[in-house]
């Protein structure tokens, strides 16, 4: 049996401690914890507080010193300069959405990285998705028509994430088209083909603050895909669906977990066992966990490759640019 797979993490935000919690949570010998460091001495002592077994390192150096895999959770201005420094370190990395701020700047690591780093787009392992491409390689939609996406949040940030704001509402950073569309186009370039012939806008009314509104149309592959979000259109935290129609029927995903096909009387029947997103967020983290061993030792795997998060990344900014 293959040693398991030491992961340090960078960043002890929302999303690291979730990855923190989710390796903690899978079998020793898969995945272990190396540590975790952020700059943030309030973020670590709120770690150290509730998860007191985990080492605390003492910067990113010693993260990656430490680690076979290292994840990188931090804002995403300082992604590249954490993956190059673990990938010099001859290790693998798995990075959090977008790889960077600087389009050119991503570009380059990707090309110089090769095949050792994965972004967490957690899609890729999703049992919403697997039943969503089950539907479709079994013919229920017959010729595939076009995708539609849209997105909707009562505020941005999102409740859960108001101790971000201070980079997740601004232009350079942060926004949800990087934050939640971000995750429907690379479902789109997974399930259909790879995104491009963009036409958008982007709404910014309040001066430094992140969008408040986009629309675009682009191609998935061959099909023409619309996208629409906006802040204050819901009532809802976070409202989402995603939907593929071909000339015999459509399947969608809605608020991120739940699989639905459209019968021939035009009502929605859910999957039968759909999950809802708190039930399906250990799953997929299981999965990508798995993934990221697989990443590690060489292997293949499905998590979302970085030429597939630039990908996405590309056409993000340039909505966002338009």
């Amino acid at each position: 049996m293959p040693a398991p797979v030491s992961i340090g993490i960078v960043g002890a935000g929302i999303m690291g401690e979730r990855m923190l919690r989710a390796v903690l949570d899978q079998s020793p010998d898969l995945v272990r914890v190396a540590g975790i460091w952020d700059p943030s001495a309030e973020a670590m002592a709120r770690i150290g507080g509730v998860l007191p077994q985990v080492t605390a390192l003492r910067d990113a150096a010693a993260v990656v010193a430490a680690s076979d895999c290292v994840y990188v959770a931090s804002p995403p201005a300082s992604h590249l300069g954490h993956a190059r420094a673990a990938l010099g370190a001859g290790r693998s990395v798995f990075c959090e959405k977008p790889l960077a701020v600087d389009l050119a700047d991503a570009r380059a690591f990707v090309a110089e990285a090769g095949g050792r780093g994965a972004v967490n787009f957690p899609f890729a392992s999703s049992p919403a998705v697997a039943t969503l491409a089950d539907w479709i390689a079994k013919g229920e939609l017959g010729t595939l028509r076009k995708v539609s996406i849209e997105v909707a949040f009562a505020r941005w940030p999102r409740p859960w994430q108001a101790d971000a704001a201070g980079w997740l509402d601004r232009r350079e950073q942060g926004g949800f088209t990087r934050e939640v569309v971000s995750h429907f186009l690379f479902l789109s370039r997974r399930l259909i083909g790879p995104l491009h012939g963009l036409e958008a806008s982007a709404s910014f009314p309040e001066a430094g603050r992140s969008e408040r509104a986009i629309a675009a149309k682009l191609l998935a592959g061959e099909l023409p895909l619309t996208l629409t979000g906006g802040v204050s259109t819901t009532a809802k935290d976070d409202h989402n669906i995603w939907m593929l129609e071909g000339d015999k029927g459509a399947v969608r995903l809605c608020d991120w977990s739940l699989a639905e096909r459209r019968l021939p009387d035009g009502s929605w029947q859910r999957a039968p066992d759909a999950l809802s997103q708190l039930e399906a967020r250990p799953v997929s983290l299981k999965r990508q966990l798995e993934g990221v061993a697989r990443l590690t030792r060489g292997e293949p795997h499905q998590l979302a490759t970085l030429q597939e998060a630039l990908d996405v990344q590309e056409i993000v900014e340039a909505i966002l640019a338009s």
